[in-house]
């Protein structure tokens, strides 16, 4: 990702969040986040930038709302 990306990016209002904030606002560990981008356990969009890890906030919400159950049938 090429800097202009980048603030094209935060230019558009896209909170990037490092992997210790998305944890946090997910309300697991940062190693869990690990597991599932390593894994591909769960299709949690993020960005590399370098050797650096950053979600965007709005990417989180979308994620769960995705999970939202109407039922425990589907859990």
């Amino acid at each position: 990702m090429t800097t202009k990306n980048l603030q094209s990016l935060i230019a558009a209002g896209a909170e990037l969040l490092d992997d210790h904030a998305a944890a946090a606002y997910l309300d697991v560990s940062p190693g869990t986040l690990s597991v599932w981008r390593s894994t591909g356990r769960y299709a949690l969009p993020f960005l590399k930038i370098g050797r650096k890890v950053r979600y965007r906030r709005a990417d989180l919400d979308a994620w769960m709302a995705k999970r939202v159950r109407e039922s425990g049938a589907t859990a």
